[in-house]
């Protein structure tokens, strides 16, 4: 343990004008209030905020986090209490102390939703002030250290996991990249014993023998800078095993071929330097192809600078070299705490500058709930990033495998929301498509467009994920009180009632809702029917022993005359398709058919025309049933439509196909072939059509093809 006298020296090494008071009174303070408690190792627990304290002035931080290190355990663990800590420390230690033990409070339960909420409390804490993060990071570190000692199994393995999901990668976007490695590999040594036994073997029989030859390829290397007038520091510096076993991995790759097992660093002066190096080293040695990274002229999403390359070195191994600046190796090395309030006045509070972090805020505004949340966040973490560029040069930096869709949202949420449309590298190209690095963009917006849910099916950023879900969310529940009013005004009127929202409010405790929209959304959700809130508002309403209309409709389906009473039918304008209305795909309904409504316990209604044969199954239900229709503007937008068709086997039949259904305005969304001989094709198409007019005038066009023998529209 650190003695009292060696923790204020060692602070006062970097900050002289630290208040070595306060040291002083917070190392009495914490050692009285933990008294003779013990930890899981039979080591005094004082032992532990002062590891957490000695990690902390590795890193030079400032005076307030050694404190709050000395502290961050005495408010949960003892009697200590928060007014105590702020009269005797002042307000600043009292809120540093009060973040890490409300996190330490929810994590000491955390499990599920649990560790969710955890989690979101730690961002609000580190985006008020990142000390709360740092001092958390050095606590983590140090249980880390110690799990061994923790006697279930069950638990180690959950505080390794949270380790690996949550506070690794937090430690590698604010740039610590010693803790972040070391979590990695202590939760490694917890979840995966026998690889990481197997790796640190092989480490060991390697340096055994003799094959790293560390010292004679840093000194090559230093010799081949040095007669190029660069004076350079370079020393190799062997990976742990969990980064190892990362990388072959990904790559797929055995242990022998993962080339930067030692990685060389090569620290110079200036920027120029760098690129000089780069140039002698690639002048001197065979480069790996697809190796070389340049972060200097693109840095990480953590501001980490350095030049990667894979080169066939000295003693012709196959090694990674990192060229970098001084003030880049130290960001490199300690991350935020290298820009710290004693060098540059730097704002505790810096949290906020950091763009994932606003980023992990808004995602937090419109996630449904912690799980939610942690969900997109350990997306916005993932660390393999593609840069891309605006029309205007500026980089924007996201996870491997975004797409189009994902870069506006990058650039703005509202860009996002309204966009319709992407040209990358000055080609029209779906919102789907892949980037890759290098690749400019531009969005293409229209303020009559909103969010569709399919969007979300190839969204791969936490962001753009996040702003679909949230307004899929709001605008499906605006959909279900829309539809429940509808379907409770219909009810109002079968019944011969005058419809009013105050006949509503005596019964709201029945259903366990808040509101009146709360009640429309359940009906318009299928959680309850309109025929149990009418009959909760009018209890002598008698309960109809007949079947629906619209399923005796269905019944006399070629009746072509409809019945005057179901002239009330409910409109479907301006639901959106994929939230609270789905169209059936057994019978792709089009404006002009008659079409009915199945009410689907919690997912809204979904449409089938009337004479669709999957009706069948739902005979017995007619509580499901709903007449609906289609609003008058509903040719205006163009549908889906399908049709089977058979086509002679013979040059240019699908040209002719296809030819046809254009130049009738259609378009073909989709064309599968279900059958082939030798004389035929059976094909099934689905076309893009206004209406059952348009898609009529299709098929009387395409039955006056030579070519095709048979065309009708498809029945399920």
């Amino acid at each position: 343990m650190i003695r009292q006298s060696e923790l204020v020296e060692e602070v006062k090494s970097y900050d002289p004008a630290v208040d070595e008071d306060a040291l002083n009174r917070a190392y009495v303070f914490a050692m009285q209030a933990h008294g003779n408690q013990k930890r899981a190792s039979g080591d005094p627990y004082i032992s532990h905020p002062l590891e957490v304290a000695g990690i902390l002035i590795k890193y030079r931080l400032d005076s307030s986090s050694i404190i709050t290190a000395l502290l961050h355990d005495t408010v949960e663990d003892t009697l200590t209490t928060s007014e105590e800590i702020r009269d005797e420390f002042g307000e600043e230690i009292m809120l540093l102390v009060d973040g890490v033990t409300k996190l330490t409070q929810i994590e000491l339960q955390s499990t599920g939703s649990d560790q969710a909420e955890n989690f979101r409390k730690l961002v609000l804490a580190m985006s008020e002030d990142i000390r709360v993060l740092l001092v958390k990071l050095a606590d983590r570190l140090h249980n880390m250290r110690t799990l061994n000692f923790i006697a279930k199994h069950e638990k180690r393995r959950r505080i390794a996991t949270e380790t690996m999901e949550i506070y690794a990668p937090l430690a590698e976007r604010i740039g610590m990249q010693e803790f972040k490695s070391e979590l990695e590999d202590l939760a490694f040594a917890e979840l995966n014993p026998e690889a990481r036994e197997s790796i640190t073997s092989r480490l060991k029989f390697l340096r055994s023998e003799g094959k790293d030859n560390v010292d004679i390829i840093v000194t090559e290397l230093k010799e081949t800078l040095e007669d190029q007038t660069i004076k350079a520091e370079v020393y190799g510096r062997e990976k742990l095993p969990y980064s190892i076993w990362i990388k072959s991995q990904k790559k797929n790759i055995s242990f022998e071929q993962v080339s930067d097992i030692i990685a060389f660093r090569i620290i110079v002066d200036t920027v120029e330097e760098c690129y000089r190096a780069l140039g002698i080293i690639h002048g001197n040695y065979m480069m790996v192809p697809g190796r070389f990274k340049d972060y200097i002229s693109t840095p990480k999403l953590n501001g980490y600078q350095s030049l990667h390359t894979g080169i066939i070195g000295p003693e012709r191994q196959r090694i990674e070299v990192q060229i970098r600046a001084r003030r880049m190796h130290e960001t490199a090395e300690m991350g935020v705490a290298a820009h710290w309030q004693y060098k540059q006045n730097t704002d505790p509070k810096s949290g906020r500058q950091y763009r994932w972090m606003r980023e992990l805020l808004d995602i937090m505004e419109q996630a449904a709930g912690p799980e939610d949340f942690l969900e997109h966040t350990k997306l916005e973490m993932f660390p393999d990033q593609v840069f891309s560029f605006t029309p205007k040069g500026e980089v924007v930096a996201m996870p491997s495998g975004a797409t189009a869709i994902d870069f506006a949202y990058a650039v703005h949420s509202e860009i996002g929301d309204t966009c319709v449309g992407a040209k990358i590298n000055g080609r029209h190209m779906p919102l789907r498509t892949t980037l890759e690095n290098g690749d400019q963009i531009e969005i293409i917006t229209s303020v009559a467009q909103t969010p569709s849910p399919t969007w979300e099916n190839f969204a791969s950023t936490a962001k753009a994920r996040a702003s679909i879900r949230r307004f899929i969310r709001l605008r499906k529940r605006e959909e279900y009180c829309n539809l429940g009013e509808s379907i409770l005004k219909r009810g109002f009127q079968k019944e011969g009632y005058e419809f009013a929202e105050k006949a509503f409010e005596g019964i709201l405790t029945i259903f366990n809702v808040e509101t009146i929209d709360d009640l429309f959304a359940e009906v318009g959700a299928g959680q309850l029917t309109g025929r149990e809130v009418i009959e909760a508002i009018f209890p002598g309403t008698k309960k109809k022993s007949h079947r629906s209309k619209v399923v005796r409709l269905f019944r006399r389906r070629n009746i072509k005359k409809v019945h005057p009473e179901l002239n009330s039918s409910i409109p479907i304008k301006g639901l959106i398709p994929g939230m609270a209305l789905h169209f059936a795909g057994c019978c792709h309904a089009l404006p002009g058919d008659r079409i009915v409504g199945i009410i689907t316990k919690g997912r809204g209604i979904t449409i089938h025309t009337i004479d669709c044969e999957t009706l069948k199954e739902f005979a017995d239900t007619p509580e499901r049933w709903l007449d609906v229709s289609w609003e008058d503007d509903a040719s205006n937008e163009r549908r889906v439509g399908r049709i089977m068709i058979v086509v002679a086997n013979e040059p240019g039949a699908l040209g002719e196909l296809s030819t046809m259904i254009a130049k009738n305005d259609g378009n073909i969304n989709n064309l599968k072939i279900t059958n082939r001989s030798l004389d035929f094709f059976d094909i099934t198409v689905d076309i893009e059509v206004h209406d059952i007019k348009h898609l009529r005038n299709i098929i009387a066009a395409l039955r006056a093809s030579p070519v095709i023998k048979k065309v009708e529209r498809a029945r399920g």
